[in-house]
């Protein structure tokens, strides 16, 4: 047991048909929400924390309570650095012993992104560190990162093929019509495009911004090439209503082994709905420990 590669996760799927679901993580209680369910259905599973998660707790006491949770689970965690921006921030996550991180050059011009990914890269593998980017740009808002509609824009397939060939990025998050948060209506998902993209690209796909896209839409993306899927929102949302709610009917509440725990299986249900949507239940390894 211990903290693993996203690689070997997101490599058995992609052979395999499914998605690993990637939950954005916040303080202890969101960790071992996640992993109690993730246990009881035996699904492999990526935690994810931006560098708001970051700084909210020191990434050294996060690294080392996901590392002694998954010995008391007895499973495989993959910690994952979201969105991170410098090759400084990732360097110091990954000389600490994570082993999966997120280079977020999407803001830049083509070169300067592949420039940028290209020295994570370089990087990362001598440490054993898988490494995911982006290329095209999801709308809305993701830690303290806003993009509004003029500034997204969606993945082109032969600058992924030429984006994947020059970087040699593990994985690939594409901009197909997702956006981070929660929609005001029904997502247009191209997914003509996404398998013009399947179709010149051999690593596995990634999908942001999940969170509110209708289950039969996750469940196309996965079998057109989406390896990992990103569920953050309705994860906070789902757990912030039920604290709230719980308030309302104990206004002289004061205990936080109650309400959190009352929060903890709000996000509990969402998390054990999305393990259902991906399709990764019952997909832990033994040899999955060993990496």
């Amino acid at each position: 047991m211990g903290i693993i590669s996203t690689k070997y996760l997101l490599q058995d799927a992609q052979v395999n048909g499914y998605a690993i679901p990637a939950f954005n993580i916040h303080n202890a209680e969101t960790i071992q929400a996640i992993l109690e369910v993730c246990q009881e259905m035996q699904s492999p599973v990526i935690l994810a924390g931006t560098p708001g998660t970051y700084k909210h707790i020191a990434f050294e006491e996060i690294f080392a309570l996901c590392e002694a949770y998954s010995h008391s689970y007895k499973m495989p965690v993959a910690l994952h650095l979201d969105h991170h921006e410098t090759l400084e921030d990732i360097s110091h996550k990954v000389n600490a012993g994570v082993r999966s991180a997120m280079i977020d050059g999407s803001h830049f011009p083509f070169d300067e992104n592949v420039k940028l990914v290209k020295a994570v890269v370089d990087y990362c593998h001598r440490h054993d560190c898988s490494v995911e980017a982006e290329l095209g740009r999801l709308g809305g808002v993701e830690d303290d990162m806003s993009v509004d509609a003029e500034s997204a824009f969606l993945t082109d397939p032969e600058e992924a093929r030429r984006f994947v060939e020059l970087t040699g990025v593990d994985s690939l998050a594409v901009a197909i019509g997702t956006a981070h948060g929660l929609y005001a209506k029904t997502p247009k998902i191209d997914f003509e495009r996404l398998a013009e993209i399947r179709q010149v690209v051999n690593i596995p796909l990634v999908l942001h911004g999940a969170s509110d896209v209708p289950d039969d839409y996750v469940r196309r993306a996965i079998t057109l090439g989406v390896c990992k899927v990103n569920v953050a929102t309705e994860l906070k949302i789902a757990f912030a209503a039920a604290v709230k709610e719980w308030f309302a009917e104990n206004p002289q509440g004061n205990d936080p082994r109650y309400y959190m725990r009352t929060g903890m299986n709000a996000m509990k249900e969402i998390v054990r709905h999305k393990i259902t949507v991906c399709g990764s239940a019952n997909r832990i390894t033994v040899n999955q420990g060993t990496y």
